[in-house]
């Protein structure tokens, strides 16, 4: 054997022997990766998109890219150059998917800097939506760990659709409203059913194979859907049960529904001489024997287009509601807590830097806003057919909620640097400040006096003596720290005021219209237009935007229509007795609230109708005699449905006149 035949045999044993040694170590390697966190999930093979193999076949060169798109990103960035910027940005997303802050980047650049360079409220709503989903739907699949990119999407629903400085935030409210409530129903009001509700969602089966063997008389609505349903509605092509037909039995069922919009303007004889897939699911659905294969069928659905189109668990959600309070999905709040929740339990252990501790400290901070604003205005009321926002009231069973979490996050920041503790001490001042003061206007006062002694043993003379010392405010008569605190807050809270003024007025109907006592109305009534009359006066609130509306002209529409969300909202809850409801709705005529149940009539009797079916009296009295219909109901909906119909045509004018312009 030559010289450089031996050289080749030992170089190949070498090769065998090394690449052998290199495969047993690398199950080891791989284990040892996972369990300390050292990959960018917690299993290695876990979410990598197909791309990935190009990119790794590429090597060393796809670094060098990736490096050269970013620095061009930043300098068009600097440029203002937004849209150009895309194209680079989705590339960096392809070849270096756990690149989370181009994610970040991109989805941020979408929602705020190009959203804001359209003309439209729809087109801007569009751009703030696509670039939640580039996050929710792609991002955290393949970055399913990291703790930023969480709480970067609870900021965006907090900050973009929850907050007031974008000049469509009032559009994007309504929009998100209806999305949700076609997804999911409208909620329970009770706090119970309401766990149970999205308790099944949860539960539900996660194949239709399993929803047969659940139901068996879901294939027989199958055979119907597929037989009836698909030539009409898809043309004869195959019925996919998805977010597509999700939003079309949500319009059936808010239709079915009836409410206040779809009554007046009729629109269950609109859409059944206008949509024949209508009139087919109509069909389908009021098949009694079917009743059951239907709730099986959209709990099924339900469940897939949440864990499909939203990137979202059912379990996490009906675990947060169990645990936390009423979350309302159709609330903004309800998805900034979800993500930034979600995040604290599922990427925080993998921030092991101490110099990164303010990524969890800004995530705890998140969670803790979300429940504050849920408690404001977490309480929902909401007609998916109008042009009108959401109606939004206080939420008063997150206050215990927020004391727990308090406690928590405090102890678990005592030592974070920055006065980490401290920031969530001066949260729970104010915030329960301003609840103390709701709950005096709404006549609970015993709560609100038990929030006062929690907080003067946190932070009064529980601590006398004390490092801090003692705050004795809260130790001073009730009557005494709502005066004091009510008008410097309004000042640079202004979003206090609409449940302020709405706990007056409810208190004010339930003892001044139901208890007979009318100086207790009075009070309530001169309360809200104090109030109201404050904010018309204050000259931030004319401000208008460059769409023609004021920044905070919900806040004034909630206030001067006050009245009638407070008693729309008094009358449909189900924790008020029925016979207390019932008292204050055939007296509130006579006191100073004039036309208030011919406002209220159609927005409540849907609502009352299936509660009161479940109530004894049902069996011997119909709705109509226990809750009569007010006088002159026909010629209130025929002149209300005349000046929706203008608003209307004001408004397609209006968008016709835009379209000339830009063409």
């Amino acid at each position: 054997m030559s010289k450089d035949r031996l050289v080749q045999l030992i170089a190949a044993i070498v090769l065998a022997i090394a690449a052998g040694g290199a495969g047993a170590l690398l199950p080891g390697l791989l284990e040892k990766s996972d369990e300390h966190a050292l990959r960018y999930t917690d299993v290695s093979v876990e979410g990598a998109p197909p791309i990935v193999a190009i990119g790794t076949a590429i090597g060393a060169l796809r670094g060098i890219i990736v490096d050269y798109l970013w620095i061009k990103i930043n300098i068009r960035k600097e440029q203002g150059l937004y849209f150009d910027i895309m194209a680079d940005a989705e590339l960096i997303t392809q070849l270096q998917p756990r690149f989370a802050a181009v994610w970040a980047f991109h989805g941020h650049n979408m929602a705020y800097n190009i959203s804001v360079t359209t003309h439209t409220e729809q087109e801007r709503w569009e751009w703030v939506n696509a670039g939640i989903r580039l996050v929710r739907n792609r991002g955290l699949r393949y970055n399913p760990n990291n703790l930023v990119l969480h709480r970067e999407l609870s900021f965006w629903f907090a900050h973009k659709i929850e907050g007031v400085v974008d000049d469509a935030h009032l559009y994007y409210k309504r929009e998100f409203a209806r999305e949700w409530h076609y997804v999911l129903g409208e909620p329970p009001v009770d706090y119970e059913s309401r766990i149970e509700w999205i308790r099944q969602i949860a539960e539900a089966p996660a194949t239709l194979r399993e929803a047969q063997r659940q139901t068996p008389e879901v294939r027989r609505l199958l055979e119907r859907l597929n037989e009836e349903f698909v030539p009409i509605a898809r043309g004869g092509d195959r019925l996919d049960f998805d977010y597509r037909f999700l939003m079309e039995y949500g319009q059936w069922e808010a239709i079915k529904a009836q409410t206040e919009t779809a009554r007046i303007l009729g629109l269950e004889e609109r859409f059944r001489r206008t949509r024949p897939w209508f009139v087919t699911l109509d069909q389908i659905a009021g098949d009694p024997e079917l009743e059951e294969a239907w709730e099986t069928l959209l709990l099924h659905i339900r469940k897939r287009v949440l864990l499909d189109d939203y990137n979202m668990d059912p379990q996490l959600m009906y675990e947060y509601t169990r645990d936390l309070g009423p979350i309302d999905w159709r609330h903004g709040q309800a998805h900034a807590l979800y993500w930034s929740r979600r995040g604290m339990q599922i990427a925080e252990r993998r921030v092991l830097k101490d110099d990164d501790i303010y990524k969890v400290l800004n995530n705890d901070r998140q969670q803790m806003q979300a429940m504050q604003d849920l408690a404001r205005s977490g309480r929902i009321t909401f007609d998916p057919f109008t042009v009108e926002w959401p109606g939004r009231s206080p939420e008063p069973r997150w206050h215990d909620t927020i004391f727990d979490m308090f406690e928590h996050f405090y102890a678990k920041h005592y030592d974070t640097r920055g006065a980490g503790g401290e920031g969530f001490i001066n949260f729970l001042k104010n915030f329960m400040g301003s609840a103390i003061r709701e709950l005096y206007r709404s006549g609970e006062w015993a709560r609100a006096e038990e929030l006062m002694e929690r907080l003067d043993g946190f932070f009064g003379t529980g601590q006398a003596g004390g490092p801090m010392g003692a705050d004795y405010r809260w130790s001073l008569p009730l009557d005494v720290f709502v005066r004091d605190q009510v008008f410097d807050q309004y000042q640079y809270q202004p979003h206090l005021a609409p449940s302020e003024v709405n706990a007056a007025l409810r208190r004010g109907l339930r003892v001044g219209v139901g208890q007979n006592r009318p100086e207790v109305l009075e009070q309530s009534i001169q309360f809200a237009e104090m109030v109201t009359d404050f904010f018309r006066s204050h000259e931030f609130h004319d401000y208008e935007t460059h769409f023609g509306t004021g920044r905070l002209r919900d806040l004034l529409g909630q206030l001067e229509n006050s009245a009638e969300i407070a008693f729309v909202q008094l009358m449909t809850d189900p924790t008020i007795p029925l016979q207390e409801r019932l008292t204050i709705w055939r007296r509130v005529d006579q006191h100073e609230l004039p036309g208030l149940r011919l406002r209220a009539y159609d927005r409540i009797q849907p609502t009352l109708e299936r509660q009161f079916a479940r109530h004894p009296l049902s069996t011997q009295q119909s709705l109509d005699q226990v809750f009569p219909k007010p006088p002159g109901l026909e010629a209130y909906r025929t002149e209300l449905a005349r000046q929706r119909q203008l608003r209307e045509q004001r408004i397609e004018e209006q968008r016709q006149r835009e379209d000339r312009q830009r063409r």
